[in-house]
């Protein structure tokens, strides 16, 4: 296989690594492909956030959708069993199939955008055609060097980044309560459609919440956002007793979920 008809696609999440690597990769390789999975429950912010990137790269970005389903007909089709960390079907048939059709059978170098300050692999497909890249891993790009190579580019950091540790989707399940808090203050009507796709069975009596043990209905409640939103200080407080000195808040506290926690081909 020569590497003139070798596929070089890089995947967007609308994050701040994928759109870094985006930078970074820019004029590093003949015609690149940008291509961002859209599962049409983004924010705006990150649509917005895609646009100025597309502006930057002087490239089109290729969104792409599963056709057949959306998530709201999916989600029908599971007769209201809303996806969870231990059962990611929107992951897989939002993100996953309609990034592997693209693909097809053609050779593809997926350049990914995991950082040398991370310990975790990423979406790897599980077709042989599809060849994961990790530039950020081979050049020693760590977080500090991304928040750089984009406020270097002009870009700086999504909006979101103000009251959110990831991008995906607006109800993503992975979301930590402070942000769920976050999603409440800052876009009311979308908190309210994430509510209302949470129900009680009633036949079982089994409740489908996108955390667990707690509804948002309860967690809108004006003492439970001041109870979350005291013990996110109290987390920030723990955090920056334990850094180093001279460090900014946004340096300080590094949350757990940047890094570590969930669907990869979503958040990088």
């Amino acid at each position: 296989m020569s590497e003139q008809s070798i596929r070089h696609i890089l995947s967007l999440s609308g994050g701040k690594d994928s759109a870094a690597l985006a930078v970074f990769m820019k004029d590093k390789v003949a015609d690149i492909e940008y291509v961002f999975c859209d599962t049409d429950k983004e924010l705006d912010e990150t649509y917005e956030y895609l646009k100025k990137l597309e502006v930057y790269l002087g490239k089109k970005i290729t969104y792409l959708r599963n056709e057949e389903r959306g998530f709201d007909e999916l989600l029908q089709a599971r007769r209201g069993f809303l996806p969870s960390p231990q059962v990611r079907w929107c992951t897989q048939y939002l993100k996953i199939k309609p990034f592997e059709k693209y693909i097809g059978d053609s050779v593809c170098y997926n350049y990914i955008g995991i950082r040398a300050d991370e310990n975790r692999k990423g979406y790897i497909s599980s077709k042989q055609n599809i060849i994961p890249k990790y530039p950020f891993i081979e050049a020693g790009i760590r977080k500090a060097d991304v928040v750089q190579i984009l406020e270097d580019s002009g870009l700086g950091l999504p909006s979101y980044y103000e009251w959110r540790s990831r991008s995906g989707c607006y109800f993503c399940f992975f979301q930590q309560r402070i942000e769920w808090v976050g999603l409440y203050e800052n876009h009311r009507e979308l908190y309210d459609k994430a509510m209302n796709y949470e129900r009680v069975d009633p036949d079982t009596g089994e409740r489908y919440t996108w955390g667990s043990g707690e509804s948002l209905a309860e967690l809108m409640e004006p003492e439970r956002i001041e109870e979350i939103k005291k013990e996110h200080e109290r987390q920030l407080e723990i955090q920056k007793k334990r850094a180093k000195p001279n460090l900014t808040l946004a340096q300080v506290f590094d949350e757990p979920s940047d890094d570590e926690d969930g669907c990869l081909i979503c958040h990088l």
